[in-house]
């Protein structure tokens, strides 16, 4: 038995034991992140490198791992979305790699001088960006988050503890083992990235703890129930990731062939992916002539339509939505579509039932596009473009953690910038403050 099936197959240790061991994975880290803050961007560049290379070397064992995942996950009758997300192949794979490949060729955060100036006591003061420290990511099914957390944690100077979903935990592992192998080929730690082997949910009880202290931000990736389980319960500070419920505004202005080309794209590329639409809206003013055309789009490409009145009396085929559709991310073929008089009505549905996440508006009219980037409350606001492109990898971050949902400290695609905090580092010339 190879030693990652080992670990995914191991029986649950007992309370007392399995408290010490992550009382003892939040010591090391706090020992790894401090020799990781103080080695050079060259140091950090070369382990990110490296694990991108020894994960494309590794590229067969993470496949047969993810399809030992994949065959428990259908065993237990996992949703499609979700077996979506959890599923690798050889191009998604490859896509991992990719993007550890983006990540180690991004600037190094650590150190840059963001701001400079002095005021009247003659002090020299800057604001310089630091790591925050230990991270621990807890999330759900997708293992490519243990290649891109890791990376992007390393860049900005954190050592990491992960925690991924107990579906994924076999991949999750030939990954992470990938992972150590770039780091210790670039001289730090093993202990910079550590992950959870057990499946036991208690472990996750303990980092919610925040490990004797040595957890400084803990960062949740997954579903409402995740995360607002560890908004509730975690003693240390939480950068949330909540659910993407975006909408597709079609204004009265929008080019018919742009919005049925956005309508679909932003819904059905990857239906399971959180930049996905949920929700559609168009101006009545365009809606006889427009609304029939997006709805065949949409449903030639396998999408099930949910309507209002007004929707339904155009497009006979869609089913009645139901209130609670307007608050679903559906994560699926399924769209609410909604026919709204003009953009004020637009931006209200928008403030009752967005999640913070991702809006869109497709129009020509300028005085609309900038009223709608400046009113429409969430991290990610596009004019003339699909919600998919809400992703870390595609704003040039080389990818990201997740997409921010927080009005604090960070918002939209979390990558390395988004990783670190800030100190003032300050020269003066003898003053003493009378």
């Amino acid at each position: 038995m190879t030693q990652i099936a080992a670990a995914a197959t191991a029986p649950t240790p007992p309370e007392d034991a399995l408290a010490a061991e992550m009382s003892a994975m939040g010591q090391k880290a706090r020992k790894a992140a401090r020799a990781l803050a103080l080695a050079g961007p060259e140091v950090r560049t070369r382990a990110i490198a490296g694990m991108a290379k020894a994960l494309r070397k590794r590229a067969d064992q993470v496949l047969a791992a993810n399809a030992a995942d994949l065959d428990a996950a259908k065993t237990k009758g996992m949703a499609t979305a979700m077996m979506d997300r959890l599923a690798l192949d050889a191009t998604r794979l490859d896509g991992v790699i990719g993007a550890l490949e983006s990540i180690a060729a991004i600037p190094d955060p650590v150190g840059v001088e963001t701001a400079r100036w002095t005021p009247e006591n003659g002090l020299d003061i800057a604001r310089v960006r630091t790591p925050i420290g230990v991270l621990a990511i807890i999330y759900e099914s997708r293992p490519n988050v243990t290649a891109d957390a890791a990376a992007l944690a390393v860049r900005a100077g954190n050592a990491v503890i992960l925690r991924g979903g107990s579906e994924c935990l076999r991949s999750n592992l030939a990954i992470h083992a990938a992972l150590v192998e770039g780091l210790e080929g670039a001289g730090l730690s093993p202990d910079t990235v550590q992950i959870v082997t057990t499946r036991d949910r208690a472990a996750v009880g303990h980092i919610l703890t925040g490990l004797d202290g040595s957890i400084d931000l803990l960062i949740p990736r997954g579903g409402r129930s995740l995360v607002e389980r560890v908004k509730a319960d975690a003693r240390v500070s939480v950068l949330g990731h909540l659910e993407g419920v975006n909408h597709v505004y079609v204004h009265e202005s929008a080019d018919p062939a742009t919005a049925r080309a956005i309508a679909v794209n932003a819904k059905m590329r990857r239906v399971s992916v959180c930049g996905a639409a949920e929700t559609l809206l168009i101006d009545k003013a365009v809606a006889d002539s427009l609304l029939p055309l997006i709805a065949a789009d949409l449903t030639a490409a396998g999408c099930e339509l949910r309507g209002d009145e007004a929707t339904r009396a155009l497009v006979p085929d869609a089913i009645a939505a139901s209130e609670a559709d307007w608050s679903t991310e559906f994560l699926a073929a399924i769209i609410a579509i909604r026919v709204v008089d003009d953009i004020d009505a637009a931006l209200d549905h928008v403030a009752r039932f967005g999640s913070g996440h991702t809006e869109s508006i497709i129009a020509t009219d300028d005085k609309a596009i900038e009223r709608f980037l400046a009113e429409a409350d969430a991290g990610i606001i596009l004019a003339n473009a699909s919600t998919q492109f809400a992703d870390g990898g595609e704003f040039g971050f080389g990818g990201e953690i997740g997409i921010s949902t927080d009005r604090l400290h960070a918002r939209g695609p979390v990558g390395a910038e988004q990783l670190t905090s800030f100190k003032y580092a300050i020269r003066g010339k003898g003053q003493t403050r009378p």
